[in-house]
């Protein structure tokens, strides 16, 4: 990592500080706190606000798990960030991924009918237009519209930008060391 990691205890253990590392803990449980955490703990009021932002995003949307996870993963590919893949990548094939399908993203087939359902190539086609270029084309926001409720459109929307934050913090920082090693599939 570029800078040193946090401390796994916070610095100034003020009420405040000791309650936001225990927030983190408890999202994480039965873990202990990720690299990730100990990166965002240098700053407890930013990293609570991470916590609750992505947590949510992680464990109380409506949108298939499965797309999210194979969005953020795409992400991973698009911007390099190959700790956020090797988390998530095994967490899309717990969520009902095919490994076809998560070979597609990792080889950027978005398009590629035999690997990836009709809902995935719209969810990536969308997260690579985000990521890629911020503004999502209309045509392409339409057909969005037209497949997921506002909820779920909402929702996909805030995934592929929170990890799309996500990517550019790891990469910035090399959260874990991991800038410049290969994107692997899981085991």
């Amino acid at each position: 990592m570029r800078i040193p990691y946090a401390p796994t205890e916070p610095a100034d253990p003020t009420p405040e500080n000791e309650a936001i590392y225990d927030r983190i803990r408890a999202r994480r449980n039965p873990r202990p706190l990720i690299p990730l955490d100990l990166a965002l703990l240098h700053n407890p009021a930013i990293a609570d606000g991470y916590n609750a932002l992505l947590g949510a995003i992680r464990t109380k949307a409506s949108l298939s798990q499965a797309l999210a996870e194979l969005a953020i993963c795409y992400i991973a590919v698009l911007n390099s960030a190959t700790y956020e893949w090797t988390a998530h990548a095994p967490l899309a094939l717990k969520a009902g991924a095919t490994r076809e399908a998560l070979q597609a993203v990792k080889e950027s087939r978005i398009q590629d009918k035999e690997a990836l359902t009709d809902d995935e190539r719209l969810v990536l086609q969308f997260t690579e237009q985000s990521t890629k270029h911020v503004k999502v084309d209309d045509a392409l926001f339409e057909r969005v519209k037209a497949r997921f409720n506002d909820r779920e459109v909402m929702e996909l929307t805030i995934t592929v930008a929170g990890y799309n934050m996500v990517s550019r913090f790891l990469v910035a920082l090399d959260v874990t060391e991991s800038n410049g090693k290969a994107i692997e599939m899981p085991a």
